[in-house]
């Protein structure tokens, strides 16, 4: 880094100057940031979705909620396969609603309909 030493110097070109050294600061900072990378999204199968799982889940579990179609599940080849990023939106959305909530969803409802 050079020193800069001021003597005599006008208004304009002490900001020009200043200026130049932000904008050269600020364009050094966007070219060398590289952003974050993302996990490649990855296939489980039956026994690595019952470890992935937070619950651990047995298979037999897993197998009734394949069944009653809860879990989004890929099929082929008679196997059974899980997607990561479908599998942490499912887990996401399986939150339940409180008792307060329910009540207000309700009683939202009945203000709609008019009663």
């Amino acid at each position: 880094m050079q020193n800069l030493v001021f003597s005599q110097i006008d208004t304009e070109t002490l900001i020009d100057s200043i200026s130049k050294k932000v904008l050269d600061g600020v364009l050094l900072a966007i070219n060398t940031h590289q952003p974050p990378t993302e996990a490649p999204d990855r296939w489980f199968d039956l026994p690595e979705l019952c470890d992935y799982h937070p619950d651990k889940p047995t298979k037999s579990t897993v197998y009734g909620w394949v069944h009653d179609n809860l879990i989004p599940v890929n099929k082929g080849a008679k196997k059974l396969r899980f997607l990561k990023s479908e599998i942490d939106n499912w887990i996401k959305l399986g939150r339940k609603i409180t008792t307060t909530e329910a009540a207000n969803e309700a009683a939202n409802y009945l203000n709609k309909k008019g009663f």
